[in-house]
């Protein structure tokens, strides 16, 4: 899986444990939706740190807990074997 793919998982999963919509939490986070939007259908290539700050800042978490999961480990292992292999 890809990192755009792990962050847009991130958000669902968050906002599903929150118990709000991605439109809601666009309105608490200050993200526009249509960039919300973008990250969740993998259009958008660089959701980019501020924004993603903005979102934990709603969530009420660090960056270091939006991060902290087993998908983002997996891809971390995943470019260090890329690197290696190169």
């Amino acid at each position: 899986m890809d990192t755009q793919k792990v962050i847009a998982n991130r958000i669902r999963q968050l906002c599903r444990e929150s118990n709000v919509t991605p439109n809601k939490m666009s309105k608490i986070s200050g993200v526009p939706q249509a960039t919300i939007k973008s990250i969740l259908l993998g259009e958008s290539k660089n959701p980019g740190t501020v924004n993603i700050k903005k979102l934990c800042d709603g969530f009420g978490i660090t960056l270091g807990e939006f991060f902290s999961t087993a998908e983002f480990d997996a891809l971390a292992i995943d470019m260090r074997d890329h690197i290696n292999q190169t």
